[in-house]
């Protein structure tokens, strides 16, 4: 299964957009917000967010619309303990994109330390050395919209296994964030007969389990090089075009 996802993984997709870069940045500039720890800052930013929803083409926005109107009237503190129990407690929801395909292993020390990479190699590094994993979702998804699309772009699609197991596990759970989910996937290629492969042999295998620990070298809590730009969760600027 090992060289089997090894392919998927690495393969580069260059398939045509759907929709504008714009539209998608805005698209996963919106997600990131609404995948990422609910705050009472983004419940503040509500209004501003239905109106950038309310701006994309229905396919995008509908589903961001939907997740909206499901935590109207939801209390932050109702809606923090929900987020936690889907994301947190639940192994298959987990947000990560890499633990679906490395689990706690080595080899995920690799891959994180790519993600890193990449982030460095566009200027960018985390906030501080409390900061999420560099291959938790909605940072991904701010670092496509916001800083280097195309990076983001090629991180997204080379990880696209992981982002259909999610759904799936949403999909079973009937979560409050399964519309945001879809809406992401409408912006990423469709899976193809070696995704289709992989993510069957991930679902009978589940995540792997040998190698358990990272090296010191590669430990994924290590914070990024410094660099000019820091990733911060925000409000997409202007309408998409």
């Amino acid at each position: 299964m090992t060289v089997l996802l090894d392919r998927v993984w690495r393969r580069h997709r260059r398939s045509v957009l759907a929709w504008s870069q714009p539209q998608i940045a805005a698209t996963w500039q919106v997600c990131s917000l609404l995948l990422d720890y609910p705050s009472d800052d983004v419940v503040c930013r509500v209004p501003t967010l239905r109106a950038v929803a309310a701006s994309l083409p229905a396919p995008l926005g509908s589903g961001l619309t939907a997740y909206l109107d499901s935590i109207d009237g939801v209390s932050i503190v109702a809606l923090q303990q929900e987020y936690v129990e889907t994301f947190d407690v639940t192994r298959k929801c987990a947000l990560h994109l890499t633990y679906a395909t490395c689990g706690d292993t080595r080899r995920r020390g690799v891959s994180l330390v790519q993600f890193k990479q990449t982030y460095r190699a566009s200027g960018v590094a985390l906030d501080n050395e409390d900061a999420e994993l560099p291959d938790f979702l909605p940072i991904v998804l701010e670092f496509g919209a916001l800083t280097d699309f195309d990076a983001g772009w090629r991180l997204l699609t080379d990880h696209r296994v992981s982002i259909e197991l999610l759904h799936r596990a949403l999909l079973r759970k009937q979560s409050r964030w399964l519309p945001v989910l879809e809406v992401l996937r409408t912006t990423l290629p469709v899976l193809d007969g070696t995704d289709e492969e992989a993510l069957a042999a991930l679902i009978a295998a589940g995540p792997p389990t040998e190698e358990v620990g990272i090296d010191g070298a590669m430990d994924p809590y290590t914070a990024l090089a410094s660099a000019p730009q820091s990733l911060g969760l925000s409000i997409p600027v202007g309408a998409p075009q």
